[in-house]
């Protein structure tokens, strides 16, 4: 964390001083504002924790519960959302407070007997090193929490109005405010008040039974499974030996159990399996009683019992496997001829089964996707096109998720007599272990992702693909930093320039060439797109990271424009220059040329372009491609 630039602070530097819409925030919500964010599910509170760090933006989030969500919902969280909230800066917060997931052990029914159940196998839950963060658990009202705490710390200080619901919405598309949308006070003693409020960009977070996506006209496709799951989170005594352990247990013909345990090292999570459901009575299966579902369990795992003394959650539902025809108001016959002002994210477009611990945490990269592409275009950084972006990355995602949570839902709840191969499963588990995790997100080619036509010059770091991170050394304290981990949610653009194999310069190698391009030049994308009057990186975090050990490396000879300046009193920023040492070769580690190379990452983490050194007229065109230029 930099601080102290802007001068001296002394209080909590998480908590950034309100500006703009931020100051003397008013109670009551507006007639007209930027953006209204309907819903506080995992994907609202990501878009309003990112908006909120842009106080020029007027944005409002309403909920239709009288306060915070409280318990129960998802709770797994995969590696690449801890690698968001280390953006939103509360990744360690989490992990502390979390249960942390090391392994998965499988039990299924000893052959000898197959009355009675045993360990079979176990899995690493990451044998690849795939992420420095953790797999881990933790309820998702806690996650809620962190993202809105950020927003109401954050300058614009949005803070969600409850007990409010949407109701419906008219698109006007040719009007400063196009969309007018209908909402509801239903708490409090406005309870039944109904206002008409403008919006230039609407945004539904509002769940699987979304009255957003229902306004656009949108539905969901797809199949329910004929099959039931209960979800218990329970505190219990018990002998079986992996309470505290990530279970896949399959019964002889009893069905089978996914345990989860749970932050604090007592709660544990349940998913049972309650069998194929009669699709003409529905209903029946959703009213199974809790002391059924606890019966079910114990004979699943016998020998072992299960004494419950309090149930804290339970819910009972079928698998659903729906994606919506579209993600935001555009008609498919109209896309590329007028850009969209309404939106739905998470469970709003895109329903599947808890099995695979994916519904939040893709959620949260819907709501990450798009936050920082409405600041851009809000803010006149970049061009409405941007959003039409949304719908085109993430409705892939959503596929390919539903397709993956499929083929693990129908294995979980195979009978575990019917394997022809009784190893399937786990083998399974740990092959597509990447999926899951978060990081097979691959974003095609855009006007926010370049070809593949320079990827041999850094195959570590694949395009469109997020970031992974390593570790180098900083020259200003010599410490070692994980070089993504400084990756804020900010809205900037990274520019990180790995340099060629020249010692550090001022002039005279391929580097400092294009350091002096970067700094003077008035083709490039920092002469074109950073204001004037402010800091020197605000538009482009512009990194250099050299191949030498960091001893070699002076910060004399390192150009200028890898030491930003900072207002309001001028101070240089010393923090971006990164080198070798200790064993961290960033360059070995993620097999980057040693003739240079620049590997552009967008706001949301992931990979952007790859570039040569001297591909001048190649990343100027790319930037011109999807941002607007700005006067000086």
């Amino acid at each position: 964390m930099q601080i102290h630039h802007r001068g001296y602070v002394d209080h909590d530097p998480r908590i950034k001083p309100a500006e703009g819409h931020g100051i003397d925030r008013p109670t009551e919500i507006p007639d007209r504002m930027d953006v209204l964010i309907v819903g506080t599910g995992p994907a609202a509170v990501a878009v309003t924790a990112q908006l909120s760090r842009f106080p020029s933006i007027d944005a409002r989030a309403i909920e239709q519960r009288p306060g915070r969500l409280a318990v129960g919902q998802a709770d797994g969280i995969q590696a690449r959302s801890v690698e968001t909230f280390q953006a939103f800066g509360f990744a360690n917060e989490v992990v502390d407070e979390a249960y942390r997931n090391v392994e998965m052990c499988f039990w299924k029914p000893d052959a000898a007997d197959p009355s009675r159940i045993v360990r079979v196998s176990r899995a690493a839950d990451d044998a690849t090193g795939i992420s420095e963060f953790p797999h881990i658990y933790v309820n998702q009202a806690r996650i809620l929490d962190y993202f809105l705490r950020d927003a109401e710390r954050a300058p614009g200080r949005i803070v969600p109005d409850y007990g409010v619901e949407f109701v419906d919405l008219t698109i006007h598309q040719d009007a400063e405010y196009p969309v007018e949308a209908r909402i509801r006070y239903v708490a409090g003693e406005r309870a039944g008040e109904e206002r008409t409020v403008r919006a230039k960009y609407l945004v539904g977070g509002d769940g699987a039974r979304s009255r957003v996506r229902a306004s656009l006209g949108h539905h969901l496709h797809g199949e329910a499974a004929m099959h039931a799951w209960g979800v218990l989170d329970v505190l219990a005594n018990t002998d079986f030996p992996d309470i505290q352990v990530k279970c896949s247990i399959q019964s002889h013909g009893a069905g089978s159990i996914l345990l989860i345990p749970r932050e604090g090292g007592y709660l544990v999570r349940m998913y049972v399996d309650l069998g194929e459901v009669d699709g003409t009575d529905a209903g029946a299966i959703r009213s199974t009683p809790v002391d059924a579902m606890i019966a079910r369990i114990n004979t699943i795992i016998a020998p072992y019992s299960l004494d419950v003394r309090e149930v804290a959650w339970s819910s009972v539902y079928e698998v659903a496997h729906r994606i919506t025809d579209g993600f935001d108001d555009v008609p498919a016959e109209l896309r590329g001829d007028r850009t969209p002002h309404a939106f739905i994210m998470g469970d709003a477009c895109h329903t599947h089964s808890a099995k695979a611990g994916q519904g939040m945490n893709v959620s949260i990269q819907d709501g990450f996707n798009l936050g920082w592409k409405l600041a851009a275009v809000l803010e006149g950084r970049a061009p409405e096109s941007l959003l039409s972006t949304y719908e085109d990355e993430r409705k892939v995602v959503a596929q390919n998720l539903i397709d993956f949570d499929k083929e693990w839902s129908d294995m979980l709840a195979r009978p575990a007599d019917s394997w022809d191969d009784p190893g399937e499963l786990e083998r399974y588990y740990v092959s597509t272990f990447e999926f899951p995790a978060g990081f097979m997100t691959q974003y095609a080619p855009s006007m926010i992702t370049t070809g593949d036509e320079h990827q041999a010059l850094a195959p570590g770091f694949p395009l469109g693909k997020r970031f992974k991170s390593a570790e180098v050394i900083r020259r200003a304290d010599n410490r070692w930093r994980h070089l993504g981990h400084l990756h804020e949610a900010d809205g900037r653009w990274r520019v990180y320039v790995f340099a060629d194999a020249a010692a550090p310069a001022l002039t005279g190698t391929p580097t400092a060439d294009f350091a002096e391009w970067w700094r003077t030049d008035p083709a490039s994308p920092w002469m074109r797109f950073t204001p004037s009057g402010g800091d020197d990186d605000a538009t482009f975090d512009t990194k250099v990271i050299y191949q030498q050990d960091y001893t070699l490396v002076e910060p004399g000879d390192v150009p200028a424009v890898f030491k930003p300046v900072k207002v309001p009193y001028g101070l240089i920023d010393l923090n971006q220059v990164f080198a070798a040492g200790h064993g961290r070769d960033i360059f070995r580690d993620r097999e980057l040329s040693r003739d240079g190379v620049i590997v552009v990452v967008r706001p949301d983490q992931y990979v952007a372009g790859i570039f040569p050194l001297d591909a001048r007229e190649e990343l100027a065109a790319f930037f011109d491609g999807n941002m607007l230029p700005v006067r000086r």
